[in-house]
């Protein structure tokens, strides 16, 4: 399974349904060919979205594409987890990858196929993880609760 992992400045795309590119948000990056996309939150968000800094925001796994978007493909998910501002720190859960993706290489977006075995087996640890997540009930507003999943 390859696996898309970027750095996210805002929260808002996906939207709460799983669809990734509603904002067009990574724009051509939707198109490169991933089975399953983590965000996870930069060091430097937008102002008022700086609690999702350095922390697993979403996993997104089984994907399909449609052609409705703007700079790229729409991308919806057979199994979505929100998390947000409400997820794990990215260096408690996959240490060597934020090594990698915060100290050592400093990329926004990755595909899981070209990095190391130890950097994917903590991607597909992630993506475990994800599938474990208690199932959610949508609330009406953000506010509320700020961790939904879609499986």
């Amino acid at each position: 399974m390859n696996t898309l992992i970027y750095k996210r400045t805002h929260q808002g795309d996906p939207d709460q349904s799983g669809r990734f590119g509603v904002d067009d948000c990574m724009g051509r990056v939707r198109s490169w060919a991933f089975d399953s996309v983590i965000g996870v939150g930069g060091k430097s968000p937008d102002h008022g979205h700086e609690g999702i800094a350095l922390k697993v925001n979403w996993v997104g796994i089984g994907s399909s594409k449609s052609d409705v978007g703007l700079r790229g493909p729409l991308v919806q998910f057979q199994c979505f987890v929100q998390l947000e501002g409400e997820g794990p720190e990215l260096q408690e859960l996959a240490p060597l990858l934020f090594q990698h993706m915060f100290v050592k290489q400093h990329v926004r977006a990755m595909l899981s196929q070209n990095l190391t075995q130890d950097l994917q087996r903590e991607i597909q640890g992630i993506l475990r993880w994800a599938l474990e997540q208690p199932k959610q009930t949508p609330s009406v507003s953000m506010s509320t609760s700020s961790r939904k999943r879609k499986c």
